[in-house]
């Protein structure tokens, strides 16, 4: 494995890493405040499966190896979690994530 593949692998998971620290971000942007947190959270492990997937897809190499995909997507789903209750939730992002994109607002009492 020569100088310029490994450099090309190092961006591919490096890419990866940046996706599953903002999927939780992305997760509250589709969701609601009352989207049950299993939902959620299924969410974010299906999105973390396709992002280690990708990720092993995008690693030049001589193939695809689905253990690594697996992986990929195990460290995706951790780091996703690890975010959210260690910075995006008490940061206060993930609040205004599912804020920004509410289309329906309820009607004020009264009108």
């Amino acid at each position: 494995m020569g100088p310029a593949m490994n450099v090309s692998l190092d961006r591919a998971y490096w890419l990866g890493l940046l996706v599953s620290v903002v999927l939780p971000v992305l997760v509250g942007l589709v969701t609601t405040r009352v989207t049950h947190a299993g939902t959620k959270a299924v969410l974010l492990l299906a999105l973390s499966g396709l992002n280690g997937f990708l990720v092993e897809l995008a690693a030049p190499g001589p193939g695809w190896d689905a253990g690594t995909a697996a992986v990929l997507a195990l460290v995706s789903f951790a780091t996703g979690v690890l975010m959210h209750f260690g910075l995006w939730k008490p940061a206060g992002v993930s609040a205004k994530a599912q804020a920004s994109l509410i289309t329906s607002r309820s009607q004020p009492r009264g009108a």
